[in-house]
């Protein structure tokens, strides 16, 4: 028996990147999963055809995480598909470095409305369904400790993030769900290349900066919210695991 046998799963944000490789991690260890995403619906059929034909279980759920009606909307395609609820992994995020004097109104009202009244949503819509010995797992991120110039808005949103765990740990903490973050150092996904940091000067920094001497894969993530997903991490809450090759 795998260490998920039997546990539902859903992974916002899991159309690529680190949410794509938890999304598969769960699977394999046995967790039936809702792939969420907001625009790219084959992302999401390719995590999801990745899973079924390696005999797992998972469907592809398109939902606006800073809505409220989509937030609820992807649990209630879990409850409806596969009847429970285990695990939520708020993965869901937008990212974009801007120097203090280029920062607008969008620009901040982006990052906070995805990347923390989403996973807000989310988990309220979820705490409905969650019982004893869940899980739920927010993606936060190293920035909130080594504080990147020119990050101030992102930065901010993952603070919030490492706060809101603390908060809900306790909240959620006498119906024995736990909540935990894990803050990945850079790791090398689609985004991440896009935005032009791999093969760059901050990748060199931040090697430079990280004892293990790498950047991170998904992988690496991934097989953290494996580890915090199961009965394995059943006494802890409240936590931010760095996951960053010791990147402080």
């Amino acid at each position: 028996m795998t260490k998920l046998t039997g546990k539902v799963a859903v992974v916002t944000g899991a159309s690529k990147g680190i949410g794509a490789a938890i999304a598969k991690a769960l699977a394999a260890e046995g967790a039936s999963v809702v792939v969420n995403y907001a625009s790219s619906q084959a992302g999401a059929d390719a995590v999801v055809a990745a899973i079924t034909q390696a005999g797992g279980n998972a469907i592809a759920v398109r939902g606006d995480v800073s809505k409220a009606a989509d937030a609820q909307g992807i649990i209630d395609s879990a409850i409806e598909t596969y009847g429970r609820l285990d695990v939520l992994v708020n993965n869901s995020g937008v990212y974009e470095f801007s120097p203090l004097e280029e920062i607008s109104e969008e620009h901040f009202h982006r990052h906070f409305n995805v990347n923390v009244l989403g996973l807000l949503l989310t988990t309220q819509a979820a705490s409905k369904h969650l019982g004893e010995g869940a899980s739920i797992i927010n993606i936060g991120s190293v920035v909130s400790r080594i504080t990147p110039p020119g990050s101030a808005v992102y930065t901010g949103t993952k603070g919030a993030v490492d706060a809101i765990t603390g908060v809900l740990a306790r909240e959620l903490g006498p119906r024995k769900i736990r909540v935990n973050t894990i803050n990945p150092g850079m790791v090398e996904t689609e985004g991440t290349k896009d935005a032009g940091f791999v093969g760059s000067d901050i990748e060199t920094a931040l090697v430079a900066q990280t004892p293990l001497g790498r950047i991170g894969q998904p992988q690496d993530i991934a097989r953290v919210a494996v580890f915090l997903a199961s009965d394995d991490a059943g006494w802890l809450t409240g936590e931010q695991l760095l996951t960053g090759g010791g990147l402080r």
